[in-house]
């Protein structure tokens, strides 16, 4: 493997953990739209998990939001609620799928947090 396709390959590697720090215009991309929005920081996060969901978002990208959700006070009951409201909308398979990456993602984020 040329060292053009390293680079690439380890680039995409941090991509699927989640880290975007390396790719200016990925990381950019979210630099000020909750400010842009207007919304409060519980209202954008459950936004962005509605979407999440309606996207089928991976377990990584989970991570990252259920982590942020987190840090703005979201409880468990909020996402639920948000899961419901958008189940006629995106559809039963979605939810379910979101629901099981929740869960995952979890899973995901207490084992890493035990290696520490």
């Amino acid at each position: 493997m040329n060292a053009s396709a390293a680079t690439a390959e380890e680039r995409l590697r941090r991509i699927a953990r989640g880290d975007l720090a390396g790719l200016g215009v990925l990381a950019g991309m979210h630099e000020g739209v909750r400010e842009a929005s207007g919304l409060d920081a519980q209202t954008f996060e459950l936004v962005r998990i509605a979407a999440l969901a309606a996207v089928d978002g991976s377990a990584v990208s989970w991570v990252l939001h259920l982590d942020v959700a987190d840090e703005a006070n979201l409880d468990v009951t909020q996402l639920l609620g948000t899961l419901v409201a958008i189940a006629p909308i995106v559809g039963t398979p979605r939810v379910v799928s979101a629901g099981a990456k929740i869960l995952r993602a979890v899973g995901l984020a207490e084992a890493v947090a035990s290696d520490r």
